[in-house]
């Protein structure tokens, strides 16, 4: 790395990919935040940075203590070791050292104290919720959520009907001519433990798999407008059952609140669907196989004026990008589920589902959004001629109406309470700030530090043209 490519990246900020510190004088400190990268994806550490990105820089006798610190943090006080590579860079200001940690290949990453450690934005912190642990488990292959077994289950929740069907249409005889019991069956075939049904076979032959997962459902909304803090909504339907259920009712509900535009199509005829069916349909199958199961929340599926957002549970593993699902990349992150949901679902496996969307329908934009463990996908919807997209007003109080008028540029909290004479914290933020950033009238500048000194805030397009509105 150069000097001109150093401060360049120190001036984009801390990040979850590049950490900053002044000095170093701790093992234990430094073996965390080495953890925290090798299990978050990995990243660069600086050394001989303050936390504002301005370059302090080592002596040679700082570089000596620092290169023997890192050695002991990193093969002596971190489980297994890591082996990070380092890089002096010479500034004005001393050398600045470079360490870069690899995305870890035998997560988790432990320090001596037994600690699991991560990226939460710029910063790391300790794991202790049981399904993060199992997410980090996941990463590295030891375990999967989709053969965990579902406690108080057995094969007495089955639907048999359904199960004798699937049996005899992928093996070419009736389940009932293995003459072995249901529950070996289920066994045979990574459904269950001969007690229990795992979470796969509960989801995709479950009789009622919402009783003992009720998060594992789509939630879905149709909003008449753009945004999703409107009041009010034309449809809404919560949608259990098992996976094929919840694809069939999904579809359905897409379908019923979506247009049939005519095309080249005769006068009586349906139409067809303003967003290819097919596109949709990949994208809904999608989100049900591949959604981490570790996480209990449910899919939520938005239709509003202007598209439709599918969200999933649970960002993208370490080892996949949105640039790289668009050139079909996989990590079956539920074998077992995918395995026989393909013979289901139409599903086609081989990480062809995204391109096959993004081929019928372009416009497609896929968001790894790792702040809030969700993997979105937005669909923008057809407008047609001659169509304006409706304009929803936000509910804006005289508090937001104040703040939209005061802000200039982009400013910090503190300068927005000093312009308008405010010195209650609490009260700022619950009767101005926080109101204006649900409507989308004003935006943060640095979304991976909200509660940090430095963040600011500027007012959006839409908190501009309300503001011109109000004048």
């Amino acid at each position: 790395m150069t000097e001109a490519e150093l401060v360049q990246t120190l001036a984009r900020g801390e990040d979850s990919r590049h950490q900053f510190k002044r000095e170093a004088h701790n093992a234990d400190s430094i073996a965390a935040e080495l953890a925290a990268l090798a299990n978050s994806g990995g990243g660069r550490l600086f050394l001989g940075v303050s936390d504002d990105g301005q370059i302090v820089g080592l002596d040679a006798a700082n570089v000596r203590q620092v290169n023997q610190l890192l050695s002991n943090a990193a093969s002596q006080h971190v489980r297994p070791p890591i082996h990070p590579i380092t890089d002096n860079v010479q500034t004005e200001h001393g050398v600045v050292m470079v360490v870069t940690v690899s995305d870890g290949l035998s997560k988790p990453y432990i320090d001596n104290h037994g600690r699991i450690w991560v990226k939460n934005g710029s910063d790391k912190r300790h794991v202790t919720a049981r399904e993060e642990i199992q997410r980090l488990f996941q990463r590295a292959g030891l375990v999967y959520a989709d053969v965990i077994p579902v406690t108080g289950t057995s094969a007495d929740d089955i639907d048999e009907k359904a199960f004798a069907a699937y049996f005899t249409r992928r093996y070419g005889q009736p389940s009932e001519i293995s003459e072995q019991p249901l529950s070996q069956l289920l066994q045979n075939l990574g459904l269950g433990d001969g007690h229990e049904l795992n979470l796969a076979g509960l989801m995709l032959f479950g009789k009622r798999p919402q009783r003992y997962r009720p998060a594992f459902e789509v939630k879905a909304v149709a909003f008449p407008g753009l945004v999703l803090h409107d009041s009010r909504y034309l449809d809404s339907e919560d949608i259990g059952g098992t996976l094929l259920e919840q694809y069939q009712r999904s579809f359905a509900f897409i379908k019923r609140n979506l247009r049939h535009i005519q095309a080249d199509r005769g006068f009586n005829t349906l139409g067809q669907l303003e967003i290819p069916e097919q596109a949709l349909e990949e994208l809904l199958v999608n989100a049900l196989i591949h959604r981490d199961y570790f996480t209990s929340a449910s899919i939520r599926l938005m239709v509003f004026s202007d598209r439709v957002e599918i969200i999933s549970p649970g960002h993208l593993p370490d080892s996949l990008s949105t640039d790289a699902i668009r050139h079909g990349a996989t990590n079956r992150r539920n074998p077992t589920l995918t395995e026989h949901a393909v013979h289901i679902l139409p599903y086609r496996g081989l990480g062809t589902g995204i391109p096959r969307a993004l081929h019928d329908w372009p416009t497609i934009e896929l968001l790894d959004e790792i702040a809030s463990n969700q993997f979105k996908v937005v669909v923008p919807r057809t407008q047609l001629p001659n169509e304006t997209t409706p304009q929803v007003t936000p509910q804006v109080t005289p508090q937001v109406g104040d703040l939209l008028a005061t802000i200039q540029g982009e400013q910090t909290r503190t300068e927005l309470m000093d312009a308008l004479g405010l010195n209650d914290r609490k009260h700022f933020r619950a009767a101005y700030l926080q109101p204006a950033l649900d409507a989308e009238l004003i935006a943060m500048t640095i979304p991976d530090k909200p509660n940090s000194s430095l963040q600011k805030y500027r007012i959006t397009e839409q908190g501009l043209a309300l503001l011109a509105q109000r004048h």
